[in-house]
């Protein structure tokens, strides 16, 4: 479990003065907190501890790590190079925490099995399609680029 090994992170970060790296941890550390908060009051314990599973904890890098996408991207379009690089920085250290993505040609392939699978007859089958796919990429695709390639398969 990556948030019992954080606190130990955030020292070795601290000691080496990488700043990027601190505010980082840090930011992970807090968002996985918020994360057992919300976990707690939707299952209604709110006096009891829930600790964060492995996938759990997954869906937070990947949503911290969606963010620095997007600001990266928005701040690039704004002119703000520094505060892009900034943003690259850190989501290069929470894709430390993620496995692998899966590689485009092996995306294409589980896109085509699931057009073959589910036999689309229009657009308005890409949801199910797009259903598909997760389920065999196990969050390990980007979901922007799953959309473009299943659109591209039912318009082609």
């Amino acid at each position: 479990m990556i948030a019992n090994k954080l606190q130990t992170m955030i020292g070795e970060a601290m000691k080496a003065r990488d700043e990027v790296r601190l505010s980082t941890l840090r930011l992970l550390s807090s968002a996985f907190n918020y994360e057992k908060i919300d976990k707690r009051s939707l299952a209604g314990t709110a006096g009891k501890q829930h600790d964060l599973t492995d996938e759990e904890e997954l869906v937070v890098i990947r949503r911290e790590a969606k963010k620095r996408k997007e600001g990266a991207e928005a701040y690039e379009k704004a002119g703000s190079k520094d505060r892009a690089e900034k943003e690259l920085a850190e989501l290069a250290v929470l894709q430390e925490f993620l496995p692998p993505e899966i590689s485009d040609l092996d995306l294409e392939k589980i896109v085509d099995d699931a057009v073959s699978q589910i036999k689309p007859t229009s657009m308005a089958d890409m949801g199910k399609v797009m259903a598909q796919v997760r389920l065999k990429t196990s969050g390990n695709a980007d979901g922007a680029k799953i959309a473009e390639l299943v659109k591209s398969k039912l318009n082609g």
